[in-house]
């Protein structure tokens, strides 16, 4: 059995053209004439002949990959950020090669790296916990176009697409205080984030501006996940005079503090106020609907996506700046009367 594999000098030959020609034809060129298309065609059906697009996409210099590593896709938030990159990516004719660091640094290392083997024309980053601006410097380096999202990476000379975390938590925490709330906790996030620090600023800040003590007691700190919302909550509980209403760092944290009110025989929105940041899907649709600050991740995904083609395909690589607006999405998670939620303090 002949197990050589079919190369484009076999179709030209058998077909009576040239190599180049054959090429135009795999490239579609509207140089070659419809009578030589179809004759070309028909030989490659004929004798099996597969285009290797991305062997060829190497040869010419013009990658069609588009690389994305995101710190956690267990996260919906970052799966819909993903979603809304794909819609743009594709659309555009790239591929994605999506990767998760799972917040390692090393991780990341490793797939950015594999990433730069497959020849990506650029990359989006959500950088895991620990990132510096050494760590993508071959990246910059090597005239690779980087976007960073979500989390800020200072000293990279690079484009970034942030939300308005300080603005985003500042109006929540008003909300608060506005249905009678004084006693108001910070919960779920790592300390060493600059989401978590923004975030922790705006909430702080709207205490302040209501006459307000920030008391530490009330930042509570644990993974930025639901089980780490489910910890947080079991901490609250062992706080003298608890709070009586939350901002948590992210809706994950936000559906695990729920998860651990009812463990406690207490209900979301009744026993006790919590507002998310996010606005991911289930937001809408968690029982009580969740009140939360709106990011828009798949729009702040396609946005993303965006920025890094018209770098692409420009070929400047011009840092942009870019910060995106939130805004406050009121439901029911945060609509208990404040008479009601001190009798659990």
């Amino acid at each position: 059995m002949n197990r050589t594999r079919t190369s484009i000098v076999d179709i030209a030959r058998a077909a009576g053209v040239s190599k180049s020609t054959v090429s135009l034809v795999l490239q579609k060129s509207p140089l070659v004439s419809e009578a030589t298309r179809e004759k070309v065609n028909a030989h490659i059906k004929e004798l099996g002949y597969i285009y290797n697009r991305g062997a060829a996409n190497l040869r010419q210099s013009k990658s069609k990959i588009v690389g994305i590593v995101v710190n956690d896709l267990t996260n919906s938030f970052f799966a819909e950020l993903a979603v809304g990159m794909d819609m743009v990516v594709q659309s555009a004719g790239y591929v994605q090669f999506l990767a998760h660091s799972g917040e390692s640094v090393d991780r990341q290392r490793e797939v950015i790296a594999s990433m730069r083997e497959n020849g990506i024309a650029g990359l989006i980053l959500s950088p895991a916990r620990g990132t510096e601006a050494s760590d993508i410097k071959a990246l910059v380096g090597g005239d690779i176009p980087v976007v960073v999202v979500v989390r800020n990476l200072p000293g990279a000379k690079v484009s970034t697409l942030l939300s308005d975390n300080y603005a985003g938590a500042k109006a929540a925490v008003r909300h608060l205080i506005s249905l009678g709330h004084s006693r108001v906790a910070f919960m779920g996030g790592f300390q060493d984030t600059a989401v978590f620090g923004e975030r922790l600023r705006g909430y702080r800040d709207a205490l302040q501006d209501a006459g307000i003590a920030a008391e530490e007691k009330y930042t509570i700190h644990s993974a930025p996940s639901r089980a780490g919302g489910v910890v947080a909550l079991e901490r609250l509980m062992t706080i003298p005079e608890r709070p009586t209403a939350a901002l948590c760092l992210n809706d994950a944290v936000a559906f695990g503090v729920c998860d651990g009110l009812r463990a406690h025989g207490l209900e979301p929105g009744k026993s006790f106020a919590i507002i998310g940041f996010d606005d991911v899907i289930e937001a809408k649709t968690a029982v009580p609907a969740l009140t939360t600050v709106s990011v828009d991740p798949q729009g702040m995904g396609q946005r993303a996506a965006q920025l890094l083609l018209k770098q692409i395909n420009s070929g400047q690589r011009d840092q942009e700046a870019i910060t995106t607006s939130v805004r406050l999405v009121v439901r029911q998670s945060c609509g208990a009367p404040v008479k009601q939620l001190e009798e659990m303090a």
